[in-house]
């Protein structure tokens, strides 16, 4: 069985549209104070540009783990 993990970033635009951006195979264990800092600082800097419009605030994170077992 092979585990994945990815990090998602969620935010809100100034055009009210929510973007999130991923991060595969986040750094373990993942730091809540670290992520909440991190979304706060690419708010602060805005620094990704979506075509939903500029960042202009953050929603949250999440971990989503996949596990998949080959059957066959």
């Amino acid at each position: 069985m092979a585990t994945k993990s990815v990090l998602q970033l969620q935010f809100m635009t100034d055009e009210n549209k929510k973007v999130h951006l991923s991060i595969p195979a986040p750094k373990q264990p993942v730091d809540a104070a670290a992520v909440s800092a991190a979304l706060d600082l690419i708010v602060q800097k805005n620094i990704f540009a979506f075509s939903q419009g500029k960042i202009a605030q953050k929603i949250g994170a999440q971990l989503v783990q996949t596990d998949t077992t080959s059957i066959a």
